[in-house]
């Protein structure tokens, strides 16, 4: 489809939507822990039998927020993606697991609309290969990491 040499050219570009799509994926599942109020998640995260649910609802919120902001802008990936992974392996084991793999369970038609059924791993395994594909293939452009190693390598 595109010649070697202009391939090469866009490829140092497909870390911008990883990026974005991760960014505000997480700063959103975090806004909106905050929005619905984190007691809510608070109880959730008890239920599960998570210890010191209190403490875990505001890291994650923190995590989702500040994560999300920091792979969205490029700023020290490497090191965000670590408790994101961690929030989202977490996910899986103690939520997503017991549905299956797809995040998306039709179930049916009513009056109100169609109805799905509880997501899977899907979604979560789709951010962790987004994750490690930012931590091998760097933030790419417009990132502040991109800014901060040719600011290192200049003389």
């Amino acid at each position: 489809m595109f010649e070697p040499s202009h391939q090469a050219t866009l490829a140092r570009w497909a870390p911008l939507p990883l990026r974005l799509i991760v960014g505000y994926g997480f700063m959103m599942h975090g806004y909106l822990k905050l929005e619905r109020g984190v007691d809510v998640f608070v109880a959730a995260l008890g239920g599960l039998g998570i210890p010191h649910p209190q403490l875990m609802a505001w890291l994650t919120v923190a995590v989702e927020l500040l994560g999300g902001l920091a792979v969205l802008a490029g700023a020290y990936v490497a090191l965000a993606s670590v408790p994101m992974a961690i929030v989202l392996f977490v996910a899986i084991a103690k939520v997503h697991w017991a549905f299956g793999f797809s995040s998306i369970k039709f179930l049916e038609v009513t009056a109100a609309g169609p109805q799905f059924g509880k997501p899977g791993i899907e979604c979560d395994l789709l951010y962790l290969a987004c994750l490690a594909a930012l931590l091998l293939g760097g933030a790419g452009p417009w990132s502040f990491d991109g800014y901060r190693h040719a600011a290192a390598a200049e003389p």
